[in-house]
């Protein structure tokens, strides 16, 4: 199923959104459609819908970009009931040396966790299963002790609490949002230690306030947060990937130091993610 063997490197660790990007887990769309539309991003394109070839050319590019600065890329296995493979980062986060396996929030995506599963277990990998209905890693954001988790229709308080019992040397923190969103890292996503990217309408004054005290805060306005600009992967040395079409966001990263490698997964984000969404760190260094 998958070409690799138990003697590749296992060593696995991720303490935050921004280091060195040294592994990390993806998927070909290779059936990627929308069936029901799951977001209002889906809702907008349901009439246009995906065109598969194109998807997979710029997933393609996605990996060479992941490749060329410095990534393991380990590709697990589409299959043709999933059209939301693609989506790695839900099935799963790494928190320290442990991979956690999400419970999917909508039925449309049970079973994914299953192959992620499969495969640690294949390579030896730690992992713990989140038992409690539900838990999708779009809603984890990690920084050092502290995890801060959306509360979604994805995620539970429910399964947080587990969350937080499986990591009793760290803080994690709920974060509510508006509903109409499907997960945090559309929102909200931590760039630097010190740093991070909010779409701040979608939070209560509280909720900014409380993310103030820890970054300073980069807004995003309505038009890229519906091209999923927060969306960004930190490949680590401040570089990142973004697309082309957020521009006021690439021109304020620039402007801030960060290199923005500009790449288009614009038939991707018609499912309603973009560059996190499409990649489960395992290791970062």
């Amino acid at each position: 199923m998958l070409m690799e063997s138990k003697e590749s490197n296992q060593v696995i660790s991720c303490t935050n959104e921004y280091d060195r990007l040294e592994r990390v887990l993806v998927c070909p769309p290779a059936f990627m459609k929308i069936e029901e539309p799951i977001n209002e991003t889906q809702k907008h394109f349901l009439d246009e819908n995906i065109n598969q070839e194109k998807a997979m050319e710029q997933h393609r590019n996605f990996i060479q970009a992941l490749h060329s600065n410095g990534a393991d890329v380990v590709q697990l296995p589409p299959i043709n009931h999933f059209p939301e493979q693609v989506f790695t980062r839900d099935i799963g986060f790494t928190i320290d040396d442990t991979v956690f396996i999400s419970t999917m929030g909508t039925k449309m995506r049970n079973g994914e966790e299953v192959v992620l599963q499969d495969w640690l277990e294949e390579m030896g990998i730690k992992h713990e299963k989140i038992e409690t209905f539900a838990i999708e890693g779009g809603d984890v954001i990690v920084d050092g002790s502290i995890v801060w988790v959306g509360v979604s229709s994805r995620t539970t308080e429910e399964a947080i609490a587990e969350l937080q019992s499986n990591l009793p040397e760290h803080k994690v923190i709920p974060v509510p949002f508006d509903s109409q969103f499907l997960h945090l890292d559309c929102l909200f996503n931590i760039i630097s230690s010190d740093e991070a990217l909010i779409y701040s309408k979608a939070f209560s004054k509280e909720t900014v306030e409380r993310f103030a005290e820890h970054y300073t805060l980069i807004e995003v306005n309505d038009g890229e947060q519906f091209t999923m600009g927060p969306n960004v992967l930190s490949l680590g040395d401040r570089t990142m990937l973004s697309l082309p079409v957020n521009k006021e966001i690439n021109k304020e990263l620039k402007l801030m130091g960060y290199k923005v490698i500009e790449l288009d997964i614009s038939e991707i984000i018609k499912s309603g993610g973009s560059f996190r969404c499409c990649s489960l760190p395992i290791k970062r260094g």
